[in-house]
């Protein structure tokens, strides 16, 4: 059984990969990290912009480096257009007597010039980190609260997507009119619905890592990451056999599984905006602890007991959702 399981599996998995849509969702995963990579600040980055002169004063330029993003040009014309810009960038230029001006647009914050008048003063009197009496106490977050965010999503993102794969297959299995041959091959109606549904799983898993080594949460407990995906890929995978079955057009399929995108970004914008009184509004989205669980395990704070509490949540939640769609499930493999 377990073999003929397998060859349901590999067979889906050679579909997938001739298939340009499903091909498409395979590689998706991969731009999320990319893309996480590019645009989520790091913990210590900051949004001061400081154009410089190039060559004219090298000092200067790291002095500035250790506290703010600073860019270099060859002329003032062209530090004067820079500053321009729409955004909130300044320029620091000589005046000719060993002094520095500051270049503003004049539509820039307070904050952000006397920052920048603040850096200037203190390169001049070089005044340094080590001459601060300040003491700096942290909370020992190591990790930037937006791209653990943006990880967190993209990770269950990835288990949505198992979840139309399947979909998909089954269309295409009934648009080669393979589904009524089941009843004629040595496979049973669940083994059939087992070797589907590995594919729904192999696709979040794989992801899922992917995601986690690109973007840099490689000192996690993975096992504790293959529970949550494991189980947040429990709903998908049902939605997935019931929109496959209830549709014969791939695009009607795929539009149907992107419903599932409002839970999951509802009950993340809940779980991250609204006040705890109301969080019990979103007890019954299983995305809800899975993003509650994968936060544990990003931030690497989470007990096995935690762990399994969420994941035992959500597969609690699964078996509900599995028993009301059973029979529908039977009814259109039949």
């Amino acid at each position: 059984m377990i073999k003929k399981i397998l060859l349901l599996f590999q067979r889906d998995l050679k579909v997938s990969v001739r298939n340009f849509i499903t091909l498409y969702i395979l590689v998706v995963p991969v731009i999320f990290a990319v893309v996480i990579n590019i645009f989520s600040p790091g913990i210590n980055d900051t949004t001061v912009e400081i154009v410089l002169l190039e060559g004219e004063n090298p000092e200067q330029v790291e002095y500035f480096k250790q506290f703010a993003n600073v860019t270099l040009l060859e002329t003032i014309e062209a530090v004067e257009e820079r500053v321009r810009k729409r955004d909130h960038i300044i320029g620091v230029l000589p005046d000719g007597s060993q002094e520095y001006f500051i270049l503003t647009q004049g539509n820039e914050p307070d904050y952000i010039v006397d920052y920048v008048k603040n850096l200037t003063a203190f390169d001049h009197y070089g005044i340094g980190t080590e001459d601060s009496t300040a003491e700096i106490v942290d909370y020992g977050r190591d990790i930037p609260p937006l791209k653990k965010l943006m990880v967190n999503t993209a990770m269950i993102f990835t288990s949505i997507l198992g979840g139309m794969i399947i979909a998909l297959n089954i269309v295409e299995e009934k648009t080669d009119n393979t589904i009524s041959a089941i009843h004629l091959s040595p496979v049973s109606r669940m083994g059939f619905i087992a070797g589907k549904s590995l594919m729904g799983v192999f696709v979040p898993v794989v992801s899922a890592f992917l995601i986690l080594t690109i973007t840099g949460f490689r000192n996690i407990n993975y096992f504790h990451a293959f529970l949550m995906i494991v189980t947040s890929s429990i709903i998908s995978i049902l939605i997935g056999f019931i929109e496959g079955i209830n549709n014969d057009d791939v695009m009607n399929a795929a539009g149907n599984m992107k419903l599932l995108f409002l839970p999951l970004f509802g009950c993340i914008a809940g779980e991250e905006l609204l006040a705890d009184k109301w969080q019990f509004l979103f007890y019954w989205i299983p995305f809800y602890w899975t993003y509650k669980g994968n936060d544990l395990v990003l931030s690497n704070s989470g007990s096995w007991l935690d762990i399994i509490k969420y994941a035992g949540i959500v597969l609690g939640i699964s078996i509900i959702v599995f028993l009301v769609l059973a029979p529908r499930i039977r009814k259109g493999l039949e």
